[in-house]
């Protein structure tokens, strides 16, 4: 449900009425090390899992995978990823067990009217069960079918009637944006610039980011620089971790102009500072999610922005005038201001805030605000820093004192 003094919408309908309630943006809180980072990196890998198992590879290929490594009995466990996403205003969920050479559980299923009908199923045999529908489809993909490949996978290659707009919405979504994807994200900012329609759209975003740039061009690159271009987009396309990104120079020829007082001067990226590379990266897939209704990744929004800019870029998904189709920002952060301390400067509702808390065996546990029942007018960005929500870090005052005490002296080994 949305709560009130918030912006928000419902962004998927059927026959002219809601047919599920959504929240167009979710945030991650914690301490450093809590696990942010590795809850995205999860949703990003199920991506590419369902992008790659069929067509990457072959029978002895390994599934890559993160497995919990803190606990060796845990470390050679399987990893189960779930997911539920509404396609065409009909919920579906989908869901896969793997390990690092086999499938081991599969299923998806559909709601259409509110009552489960399989797609199909997989059980811990590998033996796939096929749905009601489009059953000669089905056995198909049951011919292609590798035990290390999943069977969407295989069903997208198949063009499966059924499971082709699930497979999309993968290729479509969860795309991660980190620190090590900055340059690859560069790259794709740079291929909107290329394109009229999207060229306005981003010059626009950095106009309002009020960074003094004026125009962006892109100058023509050497022919190992545009080999370069070429091979990250291919990457983007397929295989995000497929390849290392390009160093940061020559940024593929892009030349910012900023307003002197005699008119424009243009400088190159390496000028600029890390904040404005930092927006010219995510600028590319923030107006590609909103222009498409895509769900997107945001590793540490905050980074290097200022607090007012990063406020102002998760209300662009909060709003109904500038969120028209749907579009959804999951993002992790340290920036404590989007929690607020009132209903009226509240960026986040109560319902769209998570926490993340390390345990002790290294574990990391994902809490939402609401179980903690806090109050409509609470102050919950003053709470959360007191560490009233758990998920900061227990620093000692005293402890630093000594320590950094100790290392100024010389006496600290």
């Amino acid at each position: 449900m949305a709560e009130e003094g918030v912006p928000r919408r419902v962004p998927w309908h059927e026959g002219g009425k809601p047919s599920v309630r959504v929240l167009p943006a979710a945030g991650v809180f914690g301490a450093n090390a809590s696990g942010k980072t590795n809850l995205l990196r999860v949703m990003d890998d199920m991506r590419r899992i369902v992008l790659t198992s069929f067509k990457s590879g072959d029978r002895s290929s390994r599934i890559t995978r993160r497995p919990f490594r803190l606990d060796p009995d845990f470390e050679d466990a399987p990893s189960r990823f779930e997911i539920d996403v509404v396609l065409n205003g009909i919920r579906h969920e989908y869901g896969f067990v793997v390990d690092d050479t086999h499938v081991i559980r599969e299923w998806a299923r559909r709601y259409p009217h509110g009552k489960a009908a399989l797609l199909f199923s997989r059980d811990e045999d590998g033996v796939p069960h096929l749905g009601e529908k489009n059953r000669a489809k089905g056995r198909a993909v049951i011919e292609i079918l590798r035990p290390n490949s999943l069977f969407l996978s295989a069903a997208g290659a198949a063009d499966h009637p059924d499971l082709v707009p699930l497979y999309n919405w993968f290729n479509s979504n969860l795309m991660l944006c980190e620190a090590s994807s900055r340059e690859r994200r560069w790259a794709y900012t740079t291929q909107m610039l290329a394109h009229k329609d999207s060229r306005n759209q981003v010059l626009a975003m950095l106009h309002a980011a009020d960074l003094g740039i004026t125009d962006a061009h892109i100058r023509e690159p050497d022919p190992e620089v545009l080999e370069r271009f070429r091979k990250i987009m291919h990457a983007l396309e397929l295989d995000d971790a497929a390849m290392e990104p390009p160093d940061v120079e020559p940024f593929l020829g892009i030349a910012l102009s900023h307003q002197g007082s005699r008119g424009d001067v243009e400088f190159d990226t390496s000028e600029e500072s890390l904040g404005t590379l930092v927006w010219l990266g995510l600028l590319g897939p923030v107006v590609d999610a909103l222009a498409r209704g895509a769900v997107l990744l945001a590793d540490e929004l905050e980074s290097s922005l200022h607090p007012t800019l990063v406020a102002q870029l998760v209300r662009s998904f909060q709003s109904s005038h500038t969120n028209l189709h749907g579009a959804q920002l999951i993002f992790n952060s340290h920036e404590a201001g989007l929690l607020g301390n009132s209903v009226e400067d509240r960026v986040l509702g109560r319902d769209q805030v998570w926490f993340t808390e390390k345990l002790n065996d290294g574990r990391t546990r994902l809490y939402p605000l609401t179980d903690l029942n806090p109050r409509k007018a609470e102050a919950v960005s003053r709470r959360y820093l007191a560490g009233r929500y758990g998920a900061t870090p227990i620093v000692s005052s005293a402890e630093f004192d000594v320590l950094t005490a100790g290392i100024a002296s010389g006496t600290y080994k």
